[in-house]
């Protein structure tokens, strides 16, 4: 069994909209749906669980029903953080199905990753155990403790963009997260599944993305959008490569 885990539970600050980003029209249609309409449409993925602000669940639900999201079985909501809410989505996912499924954990506003992507991440989990998406930084990356002052730069050939989905088995991911959860500090610092895998002394390994699957956090990252899905409409139609 796949599984895609989508978290869109953010109230998108950062774009100051006065919607949560997750739910801004594009070409028509939220965000969010355009993220799991990826994993609707993937022959790969059996079944889909949502996660988001309590406030909207009706409207995701009705959205799923109307829109004929036939894989999705169920929306819930988020928690207190990003993290606390993939461990309510995996433990919702947990009641349903067994702990060798493979979950495909993706953020509900990154809705333009590739097909052969959300493949290549199954693959990974059943060849090495985990799967971290990711793409190569094309420009130099600096470290800085403030604005003013570079503390070092990484070596370019060595640095890559940490994108989504990441995936695991079920039942580890669970684990790692009840270990990250035991200690005192318990989420402090762990901003992604990677990190709490990390952490507990696992090793993850990284699956090329897209350089689209970009996450939707400012204004400008929904020009980028648009323009992809306008790339994608093109590339259909005429058969271009650009």
């Amino acid at each position: 069994m796949n599984i895609a885990l989508i978290f869109a539970g953010g109230k998108g600050t950062r774009m100051g909209a006065s919607l949560p980003k997750q739910f801004l029209k594009i070409n028509g249609k939220e965000i969010l749906f355009h993220t799991i309409d990826l994993f609707q449409k993937n022959s790969s993925i059996d079944k889909i669980y949502v996660s988001t602000i309590d406030s909207f669940i009706d409207h995701v639900k009705e959205e799923v029903e109307v829109g004929h999201y036939t894989k999705v079985v169920d929306v819930i909501c988020g928690g207190d953080s990003a993290q606390d809410t993939i461990y309510k989505l995996l433990m919702r996912a947990k009641q349903d199905n067994a702990g060798d499924s493979i979950v495909l954990l993706h953020d509900g506003v990154r809705p333009f990753v590739a097909s052969n992507v959300i493949e290549k991440n199954i693959e990974s989990v059943k060849q090495y155990g985990n799967a971290i998406t990711s793409f190569p930084a094309y420009e130099t990356v600096m470290i800085a403790q403030d604005d003013n002052v570079v503390n070092d730069v990484t070596i370019r050939e060595h640095t890559y963009l940490g994108q989504a989905p990441q995936s695991f088995y079920l039942d580890d991911i669970i684990a790692a997260h009840d270990q990250i959860r035991k200690r005192p500090e318990g989420y402090k610092d762990m901003v992604d599944a990677a990190t709490i895998v990390r952490t507990i002394g696992g090793k993850t390994h990284l699956v090329r993305g897209n350089r689209g699957n970009i996450k939707i956090t400012t204004p400008e990252d929904v020009y980028t959008f648009r323009a992809f899905l306008q790339y994608r409409e093109d590339k259909e139609t005429f058969g271009l490569e650009l």
